[in-house]
């Protein structure tokens, strides 16, 4: 029952925002790959775009990060959390680049999509299965 419902938070908690972020928009696409540059440059932005930008960006892996140590041992660690948010982040970011989405592949997105995982992560510590 414990690994059905963290699937299912898994699922979604994060397909509504993958699909989000993997509709195509007529934006400025390109790659940005030099960390922190965009969220220097993000600093200087109305708070609200840094609230949207960041917020968004911290929330997209969270039900992963969350979720995942919950439903099996094997991910009961920040590390790995943080490794397979990575992974997920960084294929995101790449099939934005490739299907030429007119978005920004960044990775500052991937840095801070797999810093919210991590958080959620602490937030579910004392729910994690068992090593």
């Amino acid at each position: 029952m414990r690994t059905a419902v963290a699937d299912v938070g898994i699922v979604a908690g994060t397909a509504p925002w993958i699909w989000m972020i993997l509709t195509p928009v007529h934006g400025r696409s390109g790659v940005s790959l030099v960390p922190f540059r965009d969220l220097a440059t993000l600093a200087s932005a109305p708070p609200a775009t840094v609230f949207v930008q960041v917020g968004g960006n911290l929330l997209v892996f969270a039900c992963l990060g969350a979720l995942l140590p919950v439903r099996s041992a094997r991910f009961a660690g920040l590390a790995r959390v943080a490794a397979v948010a990575a992974c997920a982040s960084l294929t995101v970011e790449l099939l934005q680049y490739g299907l030429r989405l007119g978005r920004f592949s960044s990775i500052d997105d991937v840095l801070v999509n797999t810093a919210g995982a991590v958080m959620a992560a602490l937030v579910t510590r004392r729910w994690w299965s068992s090593r």
